[in-house]
């Protein structure tokens, strides 16, 4: 359900708005309009510091799990601003340590063959005129060639792997030397050189993770620190969008609250000192912001409509609509009973594991419920980890379901056009939706005459048949309604040839929106040959006559890598599929119209925002 909203306008004085802005964050009711916001070069400066806070927060959680360099009784800093600073300064001098670290160990890796040799003593030859110059090359075309090079030059092997030959040719100062070999600067230094410069570094680099503990120790503190700057950047956006009047005296600002809530909103600005607003309703033209009010089962199927987007404000929520649907489409997918039971173990584990009221708690029972229908639809078709645990489970899937997936398709479009048919009414009227009527029933009379023979030849409805007369009255009704109903205050020749335009618009659509169900039975059948080909890999793996300790000692790895192999694929398969047919085909035929922003209002920012 969409939540019903209140429209304010605000006027102030400009020099009232930092201190408005905060009294209407304290009451965190209001959304205040940012539209047309554009950082200046300072805004753009805090937007880094809110995404290094940010980044501070996830490196603390990885250096924390990191026993062995975080020292858990560091001595934190005076407060997050200091610490983020010492982050920063820290992890840039640790960043480049790494570079540097990874070109002495590239320069080491050329250097290692040469062994260790006195640099000064060779640059003394060199200005005596003996020059060494450095070469590698291939051990065969070395062996084949070094006594053809030795007539010319003197060569010295230096080292030699199973595939290369490392060797260096005296020379006099500009001597050319033409060989079938790679050249390589004269080193400036040798192997020891090159690894006391790594350890150096790698000892600097572990002397900053004192700095990084102390940043550790001091994480509340960052986390606070980030959201004193998201409070501040609530208040740019507020004062840079706000319209000036009265030369920069006054400010005027719209704001947005929720509907049964705005009366503490009136409270606040009747008390306010030098602030006029006016309230409304929202109008067609506003850009009202949006907030979902659902119950707790369609709450947790939010986030996947937030994916797309939300719906606009004065239209219908199709969450509780379309999360049955899904939730079916993701059991039918993954079609496993054992997979459904892991991933509602998981699901519950993670629900015990996350604060109530975030996103991950939201995700934690998106998982259980999805395992449960798993693994409940994985029982109808007696399936559990790729072995069949009927002998004549309820569902056989593999010979009916082609059929019934392109059924539950039909099913989930023709609600999606009733869906409509309710929103247009309840918008604009009822005769506007006398097209998207008429294309339902003649969806629908076809699907009931026709497709229900198909699925059982019992399930026939002997006066509704496609040579039935009742049949031909409801698509006569549908055609009219369809070809000259469709634009009411048109004339009918107009509202002829647009029915004709969406006639082939909808036959090609619905056809391919129904043929897109396929996917459920393809996805579903392909993870569970998987799972078989997993069970009958690893008993293949097993010799004949093992006994029952070697059968599972061989097999249960192989089940093990094997299944968790698949249950990953096929559970991102379940989770995209499903998305994409509600997205694409349900929200198309349901009329969806989207929001362009979430009601969003001007609160306290708590450390974990």
């Amino acid at each position: 359900m969409i939540a019903k909203m209140a429209k304010y306008n605000f006027v102030l004085y400009a020099a009232q708005s930092e201190d408005f802005i905060e009294r209407l964050r304290e009451l965190g009711l209001v959304d205040i309009t940012t539209s047309g916001w554009e950082p200046s070069e300072g805004d753009r400066q805090l937007l880094i510091d809110i995404e290094g806070h940010q980044k501070a927060a996830d490196f603390i959680t990885s250096f924390r799990a990191d026993e062995e360099r975080c020292d858990t009784k560091a001595a934190p800093y005076a407060d997050g601003e200091e610490a983020y600073e010492a982050y920063e300064s820290a992890r840039r001098e640790a960043q480049q340590l790494s570079t540097e670290i990874a070109r002495l160990e590239k320069l080491a890796d050329e250097l290692r063959p040469w062994g260790a040799f006195d640099v000064e003593r060779t640059e003394k030859m060199a200005r005596k005129g003996i020059v060494l110059r450095y070469f590698s090359t291939q051990r065969s075309t070395f062996d084949k060639s070094l006594e053809e090079w030795s007539q010319n030059y003197t060569i010295a092997e230096i080292n030699r792997s199973d595939a290369m030959v490392w060797f260096v040719v005296v020379t006099a100062p500009g001597q050319e030397v033409s060989l079938d070999a790679q050249e390589m600067k004269s080193p400036k230094t040798d192997i020891r050189g090159a690894e006391q410069e790594i350890a150096e570094c790698r000892r600097r680099m572990a002397t900053l993770d004192k700095e990084f503990s102390r940043v550790a120790a001091s994480e509340q503190l960052i986390k606070a620190h980030c959201a004193s700057l998201k409070e501040r950047l609530q208040g740019v956006k507020v004062t840079s969008t706000a319209v000036s009047a009265a030369d920069g005296r006054l400010l005027v600002m719209e704001g947005w609250a929720e509907e049964e809530t705005s009366d503490k909103v009136d409270a606040l600005l009747d008390e306010y000192p030098n602030v006029v607003y006016l309230k409304d309703k929202p109008s067609e033209e506003d850009d009202t912001p949006v907030k979902l009010k659902n119950n707790w089962f369609s709450h947790i199927f939010e986030f996947v409509g937030d994916m797309y987007a939300r719906p606009k404000y004065g239209s219908i929520d199709l969450t509780p609509f379309f999360a049955p649907f899904y939730m079916l489409f993701f059991g039918i997918c993954l079609n496993d009973a054992g997979y459904g039971a892991v991933l509602t173990l998981l699901g519950l584990w993670m629900v015990r594991g996350n604060k109530k009221g975030t996103t991950m708690y939201q995700a934690a029972w998106f998982a259980t419920l999805c395992g449960l229908m798993t693994t409940v639809f994985g029982l109808l078709c007696g399936s559990a980890f790729g072995l069949q645990i009927f002998s004549n489970p309820p569902i056989d899937f593999q010979k009916y379901f082609f059929t019934w997936a392109l059924a539950i398709g039909i099913v989930q479009i023709i609600f999606g056009m009733i869906l409509k048919v309710v929103l247009i009414s309840s918008t604009v009227g009822f005769k506007y939706s006398f097209g998207t009527l008429g294309w339902l029933l003649v969806v629908a009379g076809a699907s009931i005459a026709g497709g229900l023979p198909l699925l059982n030849e019992n399930w026939v409805i002997p006066f509704f048949t496609l040579s039935s007369p009742l049949f031909y009255a409801v698509a006569g009704v549908g055609v009219v309604m369809m070809l000259f109903l469709n634009s009411p205050g048109k004339n009918v020749f107009l509202n002829f040839g647009l029915g004709l335009w969406d006639t082939y618009n909808n036959i090609t659509g619905i056809l391919s929106d129904v043929l897109s169900y396929i996917r459920l039975f393809a996805i579903g059948l392909s993870g569970g040959i998987l799972a078989i080909v997993f069970n009958d890999l690893a008993a293949g793996f097993v010799p004949e006559g093992a006994n029952i300790v070697v059968r599972i000692l061989i097999m249960l790895p192989v089940l093990l890598i094997g299944h968790g192999i698949n249950l990953f694929m096929s559970v991102i398969s379940s989770f995209v599929h499903p998305m994409r047919l509600t997205f694409v085909e349900f929200y198309k035929n349901a009329g969806f119209e989207m929001a362009t922003r979430a009601f969003n209002p001007l609160r306290k920012m708590d450390k974990e925002d």
